[in-house]
């Protein structure tokens, strides 16, 4: 148990780092961070939404880390929140494989562009979850 905690608390700190950078990086300078495009979401960046999303994951990672609420619901609402992250941000990755296929990898700073890299963060979470609630089926928590 203590593995999937310290898990969930990484990668959404690591989410918050990555995605809190490229808001900020829009927010204040009005251009998307590392040069890529920027797609939007009901006239919103998306990277703002990405941003909300690891930010609820932390605060619930943290709560689940701490014993703070019930781990039946925290589990269930990593694993919801994950899976609209991996719908979110794989809609917007599935915009972007065609210039990652004509550009190639070098053409990124990472080597991937930022809503594959977001969408593959909401991956593991999501299937992190998935493990972590079948483990607190078998233990009867």
């Amino acid at each position: 148990m203590k593995n999937f905690k310290i898990i969930f608390l990484t990668l959404s700190f690591i989410g918050v780092i990555f995605s809190g950078y490229m808001s900020g990086v829009k927010l204040f300078s009005k251009i998307c961070a590392f040069g890529e495009s920027c797609p939007y979401f009901l006239g919103i960046s998306a990277c703002y939404f990405g941003f909300v999303m690891f930010f609820v994951l932390l605060i619930l990672s943290i709560l689940l880390k701490l014993n703070q609420w019930n781990i039946k619901l925290l589990s269930k609402s990593i694993f919801i929140t994950s899976l609209i992250g991996v719908c979110f941000a794989g809609y917007f990755s599935s915009e972007e494989i065609p210039a990652l296929i004509n550009n190639g990898f070098k053409a990124y700073l990472f080597g991937l562009p930022t809503c594959i890299i977001g969408f593959i963060f909401f991956i593991f979470i999501f299937i992190i979850s998935i493990f972590f609630i079948k483990k607190i089926k078998i233990n009867n928590l």
